[in-house]
């Protein structure tokens, strides 16, 4: 079993920063591709940011591309989603995602590609 912990969520300014975690323990595989969801009250879960493991390759969201980082910690099977720039549209609850699978690049933004999910990490952004 795989288990997913976020963490480093809370209330900002719009403008200011947060840095999100997401410490993987249990089952040990190589996962294939780690990313990072979101979803605001009343609306879909939406991709935010996407790492392919074997060679760091990165994906984001049209919204967040310029403002966020997302990186991994090979050792610590760590997964990191640095937030600057935020806006009150970024609120919303951040969860991090994985999958063992060979997935196309392209579905690497859909949420059915991902296996494991944690519960979620709250991000208030006031303005």
């Amino acid at each position: 079993q795989v288990q997913l912990v976020e963490s480093g969520g809370g209330l900002v300014q719009a403008g200011g920063s947060l840095r999100l975690s997401c410490a993987a323990s249990g089952r040990t595989f190589s996962y294939y591709a780690m990313a990072w969801f979101r979803q605001a009250p009343g609306k879909g879960r939406e991709f935010v940011s996407a790492i392919r493991w074997s060679d760091g390759r990165t994906f984001y969201a049209d919204s967040v591309k310029g403002r966020f980082t997302i990186s991994r910690d090979n050792t610590k099977t760590t997964l990191y989603l640095q937030m600057n720039s935020l806006k009150p549209e970024d609120a919303a609850r951040y969860y991090c995602a994985a999958t063992a699978r060979g997935t196309p690049v392209a579905d690497l933004r859909i949420k059915g590609s991902y296996d494991y999910w944690g519960q979620g990490t709250q991000v208030t952004v006031s303005s």
